[in-house]
């Protein structure tokens, strides 16, 4: 297999490139992409995926949640039957949370040497997200961050507190509808929803902790509005993930288990992908089960069965 290594420029504090090259040098099964945007990604990975259509590829993202976002997506969408993995070096790397987290990633003999297995993605509209689809609070919060994030002391690694607290001040009542499956669970204000893959979204909450990579649907978790004093009494029981089963929960949850997930809001509705904040005013999330080759050592392998039948169903 080639390992080609999607370098994110910008990634974590700039460093990224030294780090990669650090790392791989001298390896004859390793290649360096270094990336200056979205569409140079997108564009890269088309055109090497192109070149030998029967060479086994994994396409390495090197940076964080973003740069996921990007490599899958152009895996994705060239119809690519390569693989991926990351070498997490961004703030937040929360989608490898699910798969034993950082350090995990970070021990390349090890992740050279796993195989792929098939993992869920997201199909929201025209875009895929392989970790979360949010909205409400949690798109507030992604909107500031974005905003923020190259700026001092209340960007970086405070990016995300500086978000949250924004939202609290702002964005306590969104309205929307929210159809399951055809069922309308919700109608009206609600603080915040999650329709995830993975289990981790803003660098340590753990909205998603029953979920599962494999079995072809997402977790979605709604909340309720709160009063703020609420809100902050509760918030550290939600980070550690402990909101599926603490009684103060009870009466402001709605959780489900899908595969589809139609959201109705304002022109102006905000939602994140995977961090990427885009709006609009309905959108359409749907699970599309096995469509990705993630490599991790966490996880068992499935070599490299044909996935065409997960393949056409995202066509």
């Amino acid at each position: 297999m080639k390992y080609v290594f999607v370098v994110n420029q910008k990634a974590g504090d700039g460093s990224a490139p030294d780090t990669v090259k650090k790392l791989v040098e001298n390896r004859k099964d390793c290649e360096i992409y270094s990336s200056s945007s979205v569409a140079d990604t997108l564009s890269y990975i088309h055109t090497r995926s192109a070149q030998d259509p029967d060479e086994r590829l994994c396409f390495v993202a090197c940076g964080g949640d973003g740069t996921v976002n990007s490599v899958a997506n152009a895996v994705l969408q060239a119809g690519s039957n390569a693989a991926i993995s990351v070498l997490p070096l961004g703030s937040g790397n929360d989608y490898v949370k699910a798969y034993g987290g950082k350090e995990s990633f970070l021990d390349l003999d090890t992740l050279l040497t796993a195989e792929p297995h098939p993992v869920d993605v997201i199909r929201v509209n025209d875009r895929y997200c392989v970790n979360a689809f949010h909205f409400g609070l949690d798109s507030a919060v992604a909107h500031t961050m974005n905003e923020v994030k190259s700026k001092p002391i209340i960007g970086g690694k405070h990016a995300y507190a500086t978000g949250v607290l924004k939202a609290i001040l702002c964005s306590m009542r969104t309205p929307c509808t929210i159809r399951v499956d055809g069922e309308v669970i919700h109608s009206g204000n609600m603080l915040l929803c999650t329709v995830t893959c993975g289990e981790y979204v803003g660098g340590s909450y753990r909205c998603a902790p029953r979920t599962k990579l494999d079995d072809g649907l997402a977790e979605i978790c709604l909340v309720k509005p709160v009063s703020r004093l609420r809100f902050l009494s509760l918030m550290n029981a939600y980070k550690r993930g402990e909101h599926l089963t603490d009684p103060r929960f009870q009466s402001i949850i709605l959780y489900r288990r899908g595969k589809v997930v139609e959201v109705e809001g304002g022109s102006d509705f905000l939602v994140s992908l995977d961090g990427e904040v885009v709006s609009g005013p309905v959108f359409r999330a749907e699970v599309i089960p096995g469509r990705l080759r993630f490599i991790s050592a966490h996880l068992p392998s499935n070599g490299w069965q044909d996935s065409a039948s997960a393949a056409s169903a995202s066509v």
